[in-house]
Protein backbone atom coordinates (compact mmCIF):
# COMPACT_ATOMS: atom_id res chain seq x y z
CA UNK A 1 0.00 0.00 0.00
CA UNK A 2 1.19 3.65 -0.53
CA UNK A 3 -0.22 6.94 0.72
CA UNK A 4 -1.31 8.80 -2.44
CA UNK A 5 -1.62 13.12 -2.02
CA UNK A 6 -2.47 15.89 -3.75
CA UNK A 7 -0.22 18.52 -4.20
CA UNK A 8 -1.71 20.95 -1.66
CA UNK A 9 -1.98 18.22 0.70
CA UNK A 10 -5.83 18.61 1.41
CA UNK A 11 -6.71 14.86 -0.58
CA UNK A 12 -4.96 11.64 0.80
CA UNK A 13 -5.02 7.97 0.79
CA UNK A 14 -3.73 4.72 0.77
CA UNK A 15 -3.80 2.53 -2.11
CA UNK A 16 -2.38 0.13 -4.11
CA UNK A 17 -0.67 1.74 -7.41
CA UNK A 18 -0.12 0.71 -10.74
CA UNK A 19 1.91 2.09 -13.47
CA UNK A 20 1.38 0.53 -17.15
CA UNK A 21 3.56 2.04 -19.65
CA UNK A 22 1.32 0.90 -22.87
CA UNK A 23 -2.24 0.81 -23.53
CA UNK A 24 -2.26 -2.87 -23.69
CA UNK A 25 -0.83 -2.46 -20.10
CA UNK A 26 -3.83 -0.62 -19.04
CA UNK A 27 -6.23 -2.56 -20.21
CA UNK A 28 -4.52 -5.47 -18.52
CA UNK A 29 -5.23 -3.19 -15.03
CA UNK A 30 -8.76 -2.28 -16.05
CA UNK A 31 -9.93 -5.94 -16.53
CA UNK A 32 -7.79 -7.40 -13.41
CA UNK A 33 -9.75 -4.66 -11.21
CA UNK A 34 -13.02 -5.58 -12.76
CA UNK A 35 -12.15 -9.02 -12.01
CA UNK A 36 -11.40 -8.52 -8.60
CA UNK A 37 -14.73 -5.83 -8.21
CA UNK A 38 -12.03 -3.19 -7.39
CA UNK A 39 -12.52 0.28 -8.34
CA UNK A 40 -9.48 1.69 -10.01
CA UNK A 41 -8.91 5.95 -10.68
CA UNK A 42 -6.53 7.26 -13.14
CA UNK A 43 -4.59 9.53 -11.74
CA UNK A 44 -1.77 11.98 -12.75
CA UNK A 45 0.08 14.82 -11.11
CA UNK A 46 -2.49 15.32 -8.23
CA UNK A 47 -2.24 18.46 -8.89
CA UNK A 48 -6.52 19.26 -8.50
CA UNK A 49 -7.64 20.43 -5.59
CA UNK A 50 -10.65 18.55 -5.53
CA UNK A 51 -11.40 15.23 -4.50
CA UNK A 52 -11.63 14.39 -8.47
CA UNK A 53 -8.04 12.15 -8.49
CA UNK A 54 -8.61 10.67 -5.19
CA UNK A 55 -8.33 7.21 -5.38
CA UNK A 56 -10.01 4.60 -2.72
CA UNK A 57 -9.07 1.34 -3.92
CA UNK A 58 -6.26 1.33 -7.16
CA UNK A 59 -4.31 4.23 -8.41
CA UNK A 60 -3.72 3.71 -11.78
CA UNK A 61 -1.01 6.31 -12.31
CA UNK A 62 0.25 6.90 -16.10
CA UNK A 63 3.68 8.28 -15.21
CA UNK A 64 5.53 5.63 -17.43
CA UNK A 65 2.86 5.78 -20.66
CA UNK A 66 4.03 9.20 -21.01
CA UNK A 67 5.66 8.68 -24.60
CA UNK A 68 5.19 11.32 -27.74
CA UNK A 69 3.49 8.95 -30.46
CA UNK A 70 3.77 11.25 -33.46
CA UNK A 71 3.79 15.10 -34.87
CA UNK A 72 3.62 16.51 -38.14
CA UNK A 73 4.88 19.80 -38.44
CA UNK A 74 2.54 20.64 -41.71
CA UNK A 75 -0.95 20.09 -40.08
CA UNK A 76 0.13 21.30 -36.52
CA UNK A 77 -1.01 18.01 -34.91
CA UNK A 78 0.59 16.15 -32.40
CA UNK A 79 -0.55 12.86 -30.40
CA UNK A 80 1.14 11.86 -27.08
CA UNK A 81 0.50 9.30 -24.43
CA UNK A 82 -1.74 10.82 -21.68
CA UNK A 83 0.54 10.59 -18.99
CA UNK A 84 2.63 13.09 -20.33
CA UNK A 85 3.35 16.57 -18.47
CA UNK A 86 2.74 19.83 -19.77
CA UNK A 87 5.93 21.20 -19.71
CA UNK A 88 7.44 18.51 -21.11
CA UNK A 89 5.14 18.94 -24.50
CA UNK A 90 5.99 22.14 -24.34
CA UNK A 91 9.30 21.73 -25.09
CA UNK A 92 8.72 19.05 -27.96
CA UNK A 93 6.90 21.36 -29.28
CA UNK A 94 9.35 24.53 -29.20
CA UNK A 95 11.78 22.33 -30.86
CA UNK A 96 9.32 21.57 -33.58
CA UNK A 97 8.78 25.36 -33.93
CA UNK A 98 4.97 25.09 -32.77
CA UNK A 99 3.06 25.87 -29.57
CA UNK A 100 0.23 25.58 -27.58
CA UNK A 101 -2.03 28.44 -28.37
CA UNK A 102 -2.93 29.11 -24.74
CA UNK A 103 -1.69 27.93 -21.20
CA UNK A 104 -2.72 27.78 -17.76
CA UNK A 105 0.18 29.61 -15.61
CA UNK A 106 0.58 26.15 -14.13
CA UNK A 107 2.36 23.11 -16.65
CA UNK A 108 3.00 20.16 -13.86
CA UNK A 109 -0.54 18.82 -15.04
CA UNK A 110 -0.32 15.99 -17.29
CA UNK A 111 -2.56 16.18 -20.65
CA UNK A 112 -5.17 14.01 -19.75
CA UNK A 113 -5.71 15.56 -16.10
CA UNK A 114 -5.59 19.14 -17.45
CA UNK A 115 -8.52 17.61 -20.56
CA UNK A 116 -9.91 15.96 -17.22
CA UNK A 117 -10.63 18.85 -15.43
CA UNK A 118 -11.36 21.78 -18.02
CA UNK A 119 -7.87 23.41 -17.76
CA UNK A 120 -7.82 26.53 -18.88
CA UNK A 121 -5.36 29.84 -19.58
CA UNK A 122 -6.91 33.73 -19.99
CA UNK A 123 -7.72 35.39 -23.27
CA UNK A 124 -11.46 36.32 -24.29
CA UNK A 125 -10.44 34.24 -27.99
CA UNK A 126 -9.18 31.34 -26.60
CA UNK A 127 -10.98 28.28 -24.75
CA UNK A 128 -9.23 25.61 -22.40
CA UNK A 129 -6.96 23.07 -23.47
CA UNK A 130 -9.80 20.93 -24.31
CA UNK A 131 -10.77 22.98 -27.00
CA UNK A 132 -7.49 21.87 -28.75
CA UNK A 133 -8.16 18.00 -29.09
CA UNK A 134 -8.82 16.44 -31.87
CA UNK A 135 -8.83 12.48 -31.15
CA UNK A 136 -8.49 10.77 -28.27
CA UNK A 137 -8.35 7.06 -27.12
CA UNK A 138 -10.12 5.50 -24.09
CA UNK A 139 -9.82 2.46 -22.47
CA UNK A 140 -13.11 1.36 -21.13
CA UNK A 141 -14.47 -0.39 -18.17
CA UNK A 142 -14.52 -3.68 -19.88
CA UNK A 143 -11.00 -3.32 -21.13
CA UNK A 144 -11.75 -2.82 -24.79
CA UNK A 145 -10.08 0.51 -26.21
CA UNK A 146 -12.12 3.11 -28.53
CA UNK A 147 -11.13 6.17 -30.20
CA UNK A 148 -13.33 9.14 -30.54
CA UNK A 149 -12.90 12.16 -32.93
CA UNK A 150 -15.91 14.42 -34.45
CA UNK A 151 -16.43 11.55 -36.75
CA UNK A 152 -15.71 8.65 -34.75
CA UNK A 153 -17.60 8.13 -32.21
CA UNK A 154 -18.97 11.38 -31.99
CA UNK A 155 -21.29 11.19 -29.21
CA UNK A 156 -18.47 10.02 -26.73
CA UNK A 157 -15.89 13.05 -28.16
CA UNK A 158 -18.30 15.67 -27.22
CA UNK A 159 -18.39 14.86 -23.84
CA UNK A 160 -14.55 13.25 -23.12
CA UNK A 161 -12.93 16.34 -23.85
CA UNK A 162 -14.06 17.43 -20.37
CA UNK A 163 -14.30 13.99 -18.80
CA UNK A 164 -13.95 14.08 -15.12
CA UNK A 165 -11.96 11.10 -15.48
CA UNK A 166 -15.38 9.36 -15.50
CA UNK A 167 -15.67 7.84 -18.76
CA UNK A 168 -12.50 5.51 -19.27
CA UNK A 169 -8.86 5.92 -19.09
CA UNK A 170 -7.26 8.67 -21.44
CA UNK A 171 -4.39 6.54 -23.30
CA UNK A 172 -3.48 9.14 -26.00
CA UNK A 173 -4.42 12.35 -27.04
CA UNK A 174 -4.09 14.43 -30.56
CA UNK A 175 -4.39 18.12 -30.29
CA UNK A 176 -3.86 21.08 -32.20
CA UNK A 177 -0.75 23.02 -32.15
CA UNK A 178 0.20 26.53 -33.87
CA UNK A 179 3.27 27.98 -34.96
CA UNK A 180 5.56 28.78 -32.05
CA UNK A 181 4.82 32.24 -31.16
CA UNK A 182 6.08 35.02 -28.36
CA UNK A 183 3.64 37.36 -25.66
CA UNK A 184 4.86 41.15 -24.81
CA UNK A 185 3.82 41.11 -21.69
CA UNK A 186 3.33 44.16 -19.21
CA UNK A 187 2.43 44.11 -15.84
CA UNK A 188 0.91 47.07 -13.89
CA UNK A 189 -0.65 47.98 -10.52
CA UNK A 190 -3.72 50.11 -11.15
CA UNK A 191 -6.82 50.72 -8.89
CA UNK A 192 -9.57 48.11 -8.52
CA UNK A 193 -12.11 50.62 -9.24
CA UNK A 194 -10.03 51.23 -12.74
CA UNK A 195 -9.51 48.22 -14.17
CA UNK A 196 -13.50 47.33 -12.94
CA UNK A 197 -14.41 49.99 -15.55
CA UNK A 198 -12.76 49.03 -18.45
CA UNK A 199 -12.68 45.16 -17.83
CA UNK A 200 -14.74 44.59 -20.93
CA UNK A 201 -12.95 46.49 -23.11
CA UNK A 202 -9.42 45.51 -22.03
CA UNK A 203 -10.70 41.75 -22.03
CA UNK A 204 -12.24 42.34 -25.46
CA UNK A 205 -8.94 44.00 -26.85
CA UNK A 206 -6.17 42.16 -24.90
CA UNK A 207 -5.16 38.71 -26.58
CA UNK A 208 -4.57 37.20 -22.82
CA UNK A 209 -5.83 39.19 -20.03
CA UNK A 210 -5.53 38.58 -16.19
CA UNK A 211 -5.28 40.81 -12.71
CA UNK A 212 -4.78 39.93 -9.15
CA UNK A 213 -6.42 41.65 -6.22
CA UNK A 214 -4.81 41.95 -3.03
CA UNK A 215 -7.24 41.93 -0.69
CA UNK A 216 -7.62 44.55 2.17
CA UNK A 217 -6.29 46.91 -0.73
CA UNK A 218 -7.58 49.06 -3.09
CA UNK A 219 -4.78 47.65 -5.43
CA UNK A 220 -4.99 44.87 -8.52
CA UNK A 221 -1.60 43.78 -10.47
CA UNK A 222 -2.85 43.23 -14.15
CA UNK A 223 -1.35 41.66 -16.44
CA UNK A 224 -1.54 42.48 -20.41
CA UNK A 225 -0.02 39.61 -22.69
CA UNK A 226 0.01 40.34 -27.04
CA UNK A 227 0.46 37.94 -29.33
CA UNK A 228 3.75 38.99 -31.26
CA UNK A 229 6.04 36.88 -34.00
CA UNK A 230 9.33 35.47 -32.71
CA UNK A 231 11.23 37.31 -34.79
CA UNK A 232 12.54 40.20 -35.75
CA UNK A 233 14.01 38.86 -31.61
CA UNK A 234 12.81 38.79 -27.99
CA UNK A 235 13.66 40.87 -25.03
CA UNK A 236 13.35 38.57 -22.03
CA UNK A 237 13.62 39.25 -18.45
CA UNK A 238 17.68 39.52 -17.45
CA UNK A 239 18.47 36.47 -15.26
CA UNK A 240 18.78 38.44 -12.41
CA UNK A 241 15.64 40.21 -12.83
CA UNK A 242 13.41 37.37 -13.41
CA UNK A 243 15.47 35.45 -10.42
CA UNK A 244 14.29 38.57 -8.15
CA UNK A 245 10.39 38.69 -9.14
CA UNK A 246 9.85 35.17 -9.78
CA UNK A 247 11.71 33.27 -7.41
CA UNK A 248 12.48 35.74 -4.33
CA UNK A 249 9.27 37.58 -4.22
CA UNK A 250 6.95 35.32 -5.81
CA UNK A 251 7.78 31.94 -4.01
CA UNK A 252 10.64 32.64 -1.25
CA UNK A 253 9.26 36.21 0.18
CA UNK A 254 5.48 35.20 -0.52
CA UNK A 255 6.32 32.10 1.57
CA UNK A 256 7.70 34.34 4.26
CA UNK A 257 4.58 37.05 4.14
CA UNK A 258 1.80 34.29 4.12
CA UNK A 259 3.90 31.89 7.46
CA UNK A 260 3.98 35.49 8.79
CA UNK A 261 0.02 36.08 8.39
CA UNK A 262 -0.77 32.99 10.03
CA UNK A 263 0.91 33.38 12.61
CA UNK A 264 -0.09 36.89 13.57
CA UNK A 265 -3.50 37.91 11.24
CA UNK A 266 -2.78 41.67 12.06
CA UNK A 267 0.16 41.85 9.61
CA UNK A 268 -2.16 40.90 6.85
CA UNK A 269 -3.30 44.26 6.06
CA UNK A 270 0.33 45.79 5.89
CA UNK A 271 1.84 42.74 4.40
CA UNK A 272 -0.59 43.28 1.56
CA UNK A 273 -0.15 46.87 0.75
CA UNK A 274 3.68 46.57 1.03
CA UNK A 275 3.43 43.12 -1.86
CA UNK A 276 1.59 45.44 -4.29
CA UNK A 277 4.86 47.81 -3.94
CA UNK A 278 7.19 45.49 -4.18
CA UNK A 279 5.07 43.88 -7.11
CA UNK A 280 5.85 46.70 -9.34
CA UNK A 281 5.59 47.32 -12.93
CA UNK A 282 7.60 45.24 -15.36
CA UNK A 283 7.59 44.99 -19.25
CA UNK A 284 9.36 41.91 -21.37
CA UNK A 285 8.74 39.55 -24.35
CA UNK A 286 9.46 35.90 -24.65
CA UNK A 287 8.60 32.57 -26.11
CA UNK A 288 4.64 31.89 -25.07
CA UNK A 289 5.44 28.93 -22.71
CA UNK A 290 7.89 31.14 -20.96
CA UNK A 291 5.29 33.67 -20.45
CA UNK A 292 2.16 31.59 -19.70
CA UNK A 293 3.69 29.54 -16.77
CA UNK A 294 4.92 30.53 -13.57
CA UNK A 295 6.85 28.88 -10.73
CA UNK A 296 4.48 27.88 -8.17
CA UNK A 297 6.36 26.71 -4.91
CA UNK A 298 3.37 28.17 -2.05
CA UNK A 299 1.37 25.54 -1.72
CA UNK A 300 -2.18 26.47 -1.50
CA UNK A 301 -5.99 25.75 -1.71
CA UNK A 302 -8.27 27.18 -4.31
CA UNK A 303 -11.78 27.61 -5.56
CA UNK A 304 -12.22 28.82 -8.85
CA UNK A 305 -15.75 29.77 -10.61
CA UNK A 306 -16.57 30.36 -14.11
CA UNK A 307 -19.37 33.56 -14.47
CA UNK A 308 -20.54 35.22 -17.25
CA UNK A 309 -18.31 37.43 -18.41
CA UNK A 310 -20.39 40.59 -18.37
CA UNK A 311 -21.41 39.72 -14.76
CA UNK A 312 -17.46 40.54 -13.32
CA UNK A 313 -17.47 43.88 -12.23
CA UNK A 314 -20.77 43.97 -10.47
CA UNK A 315 -19.43 39.97 -9.13
CA UNK A 316 -15.77 41.37 -8.46
CA UNK A 317 -17.30 44.44 -6.22
CA UNK A 318 -19.31 42.30 -3.97
CA UNK A 319 -16.37 39.60 -3.41
CA UNK A 320 -14.45 42.90 -2.30
CA UNK A 321 -17.00 43.76 0.00
CA UNK A 322 -17.00 40.54 1.47
CA UNK A 323 -14.20 40.48 2.08
CA UNK A 324 -13.67 44.02 3.95
CA UNK A 325 -16.58 43.40 5.78
CA UNK A 326 -16.15 40.12 6.93
CA UNK A 327 -13.44 40.59 9.54
CA UNK A 328 -10.90 37.62 7.71
CA UNK A 329 -7.30 38.45 6.97
CA UNK A 330 -6.94 36.87 3.19
CA UNK A 331 -3.25 37.49 2.36
CA UNK A 332 -3.76 35.97 -1.03
CA UNK A 333 -4.70 38.00 -3.95
CA UNK A 334 -7.90 36.76 -5.76
CA UNK A 335 -7.27 36.21 -9.94
CA UNK A 336 -9.46 36.78 -12.54
CA UNK A 337 -9.16 35.82 -15.97
CA UNK A 338 -11.32 35.69 -18.98
CA UNK A 339 -12.13 32.63 -21.90
CA UNK A 340 -14.03 32.40 -24.78
CA UNK A 341 -17.19 30.64 -25.18
CA UNK A 342 -16.89 26.57 -26.50
CA UNK A 343 -19.04 23.56 -27.14
CA UNK A 344 -17.77 21.37 -25.03
CA UNK A 345 -20.18 20.35 -22.57
CA UNK A 346 -18.76 19.79 -18.89
CA UNK A 347 -16.65 23.17 -19.81
CA UNK A 348 -16.62 26.17 -17.21
CA UNK A 349 -17.19 28.06 -20.57
CA UNK A 350 -19.48 26.31 -22.24
CA UNK A 351 -21.55 28.02 -24.61
CA UNK A 352 -20.74 31.76 -22.57
CA UNK A 353 -18.53 34.63 -22.69
CA UNK A 354 -16.29 33.32 -19.25
CA UNK A 355 -14.65 35.10 -16.54
CA UNK A 356 -13.22 32.88 -13.88
CA UNK A 357 -13.02 34.17 -10.42
CA UNK A 358 -10.33 32.34 -8.26
CA UNK A 359 -10.31 32.47 -4.54
CA UNK A 360 -7.19 31.22 -2.46
CA UNK A 361 -5.69 30.36 1.28
CA UNK A 362 -2.22 28.66 2.27
CA UNK A 363 -2.86 25.01 2.33
CA UNK A 364 -2.98 24.58 5.99
CA UNK A 365 -5.54 27.43 6.63
CA UNK A 366 -9.19 26.59 6.98
CA UNK A 367 -11.32 27.38 3.73
CA UNK A 368 -14.69 26.83 4.65
CA UNK A 369 -16.14 29.92 5.77
CA UNK A 370 -14.11 32.47 3.12
CA UNK A 371 -14.77 29.72 -0.16
CA UNK A 372 -18.48 29.21 1.26
CA UNK A 373 -19.28 32.79 1.20
CA UNK A 374 -17.85 33.20 -2.00
CA UNK A 375 -19.63 30.66 -3.52
CA UNK A 376 -22.85 31.80 -2.50
CA UNK A 377 -22.10 35.02 -4.54
CA UNK A 378 -20.86 32.94 -7.31
CA UNK A 379 -24.51 30.95 -7.39
CA UNK A 380 -26.19 34.08 -8.12
CA UNK A 381 -24.63 34.76 -11.47
CA UNK A 382 -25.12 30.82 -12.45
CA UNK A 383 -21.55 30.01 -11.50
CA UNK A 384 -19.83 26.81 -12.75
CA UNK A 385 -17.10 25.41 -10.08
CA UNK A 386 -14.00 24.28 -11.76
CA UNK A 387 -14.10 20.49 -12.01
CA UNK A 388 -10.40 20.36 -10.24
CA UNK A 389 -10.68 22.87 -7.30
CA UNK A 390 -12.79 22.82 -3.97
CA UNK A 391 -16.19 23.68 -4.52
CA UNK A 392 -19.34 22.42 -2.30
CA UNK A 393 -22.16 21.71 -5.23
CA UNK A 394 -23.46 18.30 -5.61
CA UNK A 395 -25.29 17.15 -8.71
CA UNK A 396 -28.52 18.67 -7.81
CA UNK A 397 -26.78 22.28 -7.67
CA UNK A 398 -24.72 21.31 -10.77
CA UNK A 399 -27.56 20.18 -12.95
CA UNK A 400 -28.59 24.06 -13.08
CA UNK A 401 -25.31 25.26 -14.43
CA UNK A 402 -24.70 22.87 -16.65
CA UNK A 403 -27.33 21.84 -18.34
CA UNK A 404 -25.92 18.51 -20.42
CA UNK A 405 -24.72 17.19 -16.53
CA UNK A 406 -27.38 14.12 -17.16
CA UNK A 407 -26.35 13.42 -20.65
CA UNK A 408 -22.98 13.02 -18.98
CA UNK A 409 -23.95 10.94 -16.29
CA UNK A 410 -26.07 8.70 -18.51
CA UNK A 411 -22.86 8.56 -20.87
CA UNK A 412 -20.75 7.67 -17.70
CA UNK A 413 -23.03 4.95 -16.85
CA UNK A 414 -23.23 3.42 -20.25
CA UNK A 415 -19.22 3.01 -20.67
CA UNK A 416 -18.92 2.11 -17.14
CA UNK A 417 -22.49 0.28 -15.89
CA UNK A 418 -20.26 -1.39 -12.38
CA UNK A 419 -18.81 2.31 -11.51
CA UNK A 420 -15.39 0.74 -11.78
CA UNK A 421 -13.36 4.42 -12.62
CA UNK A 422 -15.75 6.01 -9.89
CA UNK A 423 -14.58 7.32 -6.29
CA UNK A 424 -17.05 9.66 -3.71
CA UNK A 425 -16.23 13.02 -6.03
CA UNK A 426 -17.99 11.24 -8.77
CA UNK A 427 -20.53 9.67 -6.82
CA UNK A 428 -21.00 13.65 -5.31
CA UNK A 429 -21.18 15.01 -8.50
CA UNK A 430 -22.53 13.01 -10.77
CA UNK A 431 -25.06 11.05 -8.73
CA UNK A 432 -23.81 7.62 -7.80
CA UNK A 433 -24.48 5.14 -11.32
CA UNK A 434 -26.11 2.11 -11.45
CA UNK A 435 -24.14 0.16 -8.92
CA UNK A 436 -24.17 2.74 -6.65
CA UNK A 437 -27.62 2.48 -6.77
CA UNK A 438 -27.89 -0.58 -6.52
CA UNK A 439 -25.65 -1.02 -3.58
CA UNK A 440 -27.94 1.29 -2.35
CA UNK A 441 -31.15 -0.01 -2.90
CA UNK A 442 -29.47 -3.38 -1.16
Amino acid sequence: MTTWSNWSGCETADCTVLRPSSTAGIAEAVTAAAAQGRRVRPVGSGHSFSGIARPEELQLSLERHDRLRALDTGTGLVTVEAGMPLYRLNALLAQAGLALPSLGDIDRQTVAGALATGTHGTGARFGPISTQVRAMELVLADGSVLRCSPTENPDVFEFARVHLGALGVVSTVTLQTVPAFALHAQEISVPLSEVLARFDEQAREIDHFEFYWFPHTDRVQTRYKTRVPLEPGLAPLGRFRAWWDDELLANDVFRAVIATGRRIPATVMPLNRIAVRLWGSRSYTDRSERVFVSSRRVRFKEMEYAIPRAALPEAMGRVRDLVEKSGWRIGFPVEIRVGAPDDIPLSLSSGRESAYIAVHVAARSPHDAYFGAVERVMADYQGRPHWGKLHGLDCEGLRRVYPLLDEFAALRDRLDPEGRFGNAYLDRVLGAGPEGRSRGAR
